[in-house]
């Protein structure tokens, strides 16, 4: 039976640390993950850091959906990251709004590289190699933040770039 994990809120400690490399992937660390992708799931996100609930590991989800949070998202099926490494970035920057189930009730508007190359083990310990772009790019550099100690608040250019989610909302509803 899966577990809603609890999010941790800004201004937890686990949150502002590098995570801890993943050695193996035993009984522990696949309940985890399970548990990650249900949470995320049941939640409306789009990704889930391991740091976000409590556990300092290497390790997120990218589950990109339409949702209320993101009406535009692609659909995929959720995608488990072990020990990422980016490989390479694209010097074109796009800034687009973010927010954070970390961070509720604000949005950000974030500069990201638009696509990205990187590397990272499944959770059948396979190496995999993968190129995202656009949305998804946003979002794996979102969550690998989360496993580097940072939050997205860290990388907005101006306070001005801030917004209430009531206010992101009436801006997608008015599009």
């Amino acid at each position: 039976m899966n577990k809603l994990l609890e999010i941790a809120q800004l201004g937890q400690p686990i949150l502002r640390n590098s995570a801890l490399r993943v050695d193996h992937i035993d009984q522990d660390t696949t309940k985890l993950i399970e548990n990650m992708k249900y949470t995320v799931g049941k939640v409306n996100g789009v990704g889930l850091a391991a740091p976000q609930v409590f556990h300092s590991k290497r390790i997120f989800i990218i589950a990109s959906k339409p949702s209320s949070r993101y009406p535009n998202a692609p659909l995929m099926k959720p995608e488990v990251v072990i020990n990422p490494v980016i490989k390479k970035m694209s010097s074109q920057i796009i800034k687009d709004w973010e927010g954070c189930l970390s961070i509720p009730g604000i949005r950000g508007f974030v500069p990201r590289s638009e696509s990205i190359e990187v590397e990272y083990m499944n959770i059948s310990g396979d190496t995999i190699s993968n190129i995202f772009e656009g949305f998804l790019a946003r979002i794996f550099l979102h969550e690998y933040d989360h496993i580097e100690g940072i939050v997205f608040l860290d990388r907005v250019e101006s306070s001005k770039d801030l917004i209430t989610e009531n206010e992101f909302q009436k801006m997608v509803l008015s599009k």
